[in-house]
């Protein structure tokens, strides 16, 4: 039936590297939806991206991590630059997830092709994870910590930034975190991003908001950007190792996910951090059920 749905638009074609077929309009759609709505927490929705890849288009090949990281390469740029546009783009944050998640994508793709080329080992231990994070922002929505920050026009202002702390002040609170303990988590996010296929993001935004409490009004450009510059590598490491990614489907994903992005950043200064912890914890939940689920229930 869904494969009838899929063939019954306008626009079908089969895309050469995946052997998809469906409508050229599919991806467009989906994509710009996921990324509008994950946008707001500095999520590119690549984590949502893979299953519907892999459920609905039966792309089932290691390539189908590349042309996950390909969709981040070609839509997050349009989501930073809507952040920095308004002035809402960390600098010191973004340099210390960066320096993190980008060795742990190479480890995470020499890994994918090996011990977890058969993703249903994966699909746990991401199932895991997620549903820890999602159960931790759950009890933060239920009982919000006292810097929970509103929306401020003016940009974070600096007080300390070095290898072991950043300290910054946004919307009247003061924020302090390890810059040490962020980088590291980043460095086993990016393995398991790279792994996934994802860049990390799903899982640093989460992270950063229910374990460090840090506001997604600065974070979200951050957590994008480190996505942006792993994705780039994951995009080479698996092109040289053969398995590139459907470069075709990959950037018409990327075109919707671009404009969903930028239209998802713009939107978030108009929500409430409530709002925005709600999304997260309810994308974060059902990604880990859906994990779990199915290591336990092959086909």
């Amino acid at each position: 039936m869904l494969e009838g749905l899929l063939t019954s638009l306008p626009l079908v074609v089969t895309f050469k590297t995946s052997g998809v077929t469906t409508s050229v309009l599919v991806p467009l759609v989906v994509a710009f939806a996921t990324a509008f709505i994950c946008a707001a927490g500095g999520i590119s929705g690549a984590f949502l991206l893979l299953p519907f890849q892999v459920s609905f288009l039966k792309f089932t090949t290691p390539a189908v991590s590349a042309t996950n990281h390909l969709f981040n390469v070609f839509a997050i740029p349009f989501g930073v630059y809507r952040y920095w546009k308004e002035k809402r783009f960390f600098y010191p944050l973004t340099l210390i997830i960066t320096l993190g998640t980008f060795p742990g994508v190479i480890i995470g793709y020499f890994l994918r092709i090996g011990y977890f080329q058969e993703l249903h080992r994966f699909k746990l231990l991401v199932g895991g994870v997620l549903l820890f994070i999602s159960l931790k922002l759950l009890y933060d929505l239920i009982f919000p910590p006292k810097k929970d920050a509103s929306f401020s026009p003016e940009p974070p202002k600096l007080l300390k930034f070095n290898w072991k702390t950043l300290e910054f002040i946004y919307a009247q609170k003061n924020y302090k975190a390890n810059s040490v303990t962020i980088s590291i988590t980043a460095f086993f996010i990016g393995i398991i991003g790279g792994i996934y296929g994802i860049g990390g993001g799903a899982l640093m935004a989460p992270i950063l908001l229910g374990f460090f409490h840090l506001p997604p009004y600065v974070f979200a450009g951050a957590t994008l950007f480190g996505t942006c510059l792993t994705s780039v590598v994951g995009v080479i490491v698996f092109t040289l190792g053969g398995n590139g990614p459907d470069w075709v489907l990959g950037a018409l994903l990327g075109l919707g996910g671009a404009v969903g992005l930028y239209l998802g950043a713009k939107a978030q200064k108009k929500m409430p951090q409530r709002l925005i912890r709600f999304i997260i914890t309810t994308l974060v939940f059902f990604i880990s059920i859906r994990y779990i689920w199915s290591y336990f229930i092959r086909p």
